[in-house]
């Protein structure tokens, strides 16, 4: 039996930096508990394509919140008004009078893992057939120079078919093992009308050099 790992966790403080960053031996657990219900906050409220990452970064009372999307305009709105709906938003969820709130736009959407796997659920939830889509994805990811390779995996009833089973797609190299790796990888739930389908997306953009 082999003992899986994440591949984001595998890597945090090599090549990887923590999504969460903030210092505290008492109140650990509550700020645990508020980056939770800040991603939730997220994910209940935007549809899938529009946020692709959440960095939250604690400093004394303030709280920055830095959200990577493919479509900033969406999430600022009109003369920003969107941004000051959001921070109070968050403000109200974890009982904080300064929320900073940041929006950066993703340059290369088709090289981040979870953009990629947003697409193949939203595709699959439209009754497009999971082959097409899964090719149509490696294709966008590969369109894109310094990428070396890429794998998906779908899991569930695909195509409606009576028995669930997993398909996976791959091009090019993934040495996963390597900690050097610069792997993005990402999760992703289609919620079809035959039952939900499990999508994972690898993404091989080369090795980093480690840090000294």
């Amino acid at each position: 039996m082999t003992h899986k790992v994440h591949p984001k966790g595998f890597r945090v403080g090599v090549t990887e930096n923590w999504k969460s960053v903030g210092f505290s031996t008492k109140k650990y657990q509550k700020w645990i508990r508020e980056d939770i219900k800040i991603r939730d906050f997220f994910k209940k409220n935007f549809e899938k394509g529009i946020i692709q990452d959440v960095y939250i970064e604690r400093s004394g009372n303030e709280i920055k919140v830095t959200i990577f999307s493919s479509r900033p305009g969406f999430l600022i709105g009109r003369e920003g008004g969107g941004v000051e709906k959001i921070s109070k938003k968050i403000a109200s969820l974890v009982k904080s009078k300064k929320v900073k709130i940041n929006i950066e736009e993703l340059k290369t959407p088709e090289q981040n893992a979870t953009f990629i796997a947003q697409q193949i659920a939203r595709d699959l939830e439209n009754r497009i057939p999971y082959r097409k889509t899964a090719k149509k994805a490696l294709d966008k990811i590969f369109s894109q120079k310094g990428v070396e390779g890429a794998k998906i995996i779908l899991k569930g009833r695909l195509d409606g078919a009576e028995i669930a089973r997993k398909e996976t797609f791959k091009r090019g190299k993934l040495p996963s093992q390597t900690i050097r790796s610069d792997i993005d990888y990402a999760q992703e739930s289609a919620f079809c009308y035959y039952g939900i389908v499990g999508i994972k997306v690898w993404i091989y953009k080369g090795k980093k050099e480690l840090k000294n």
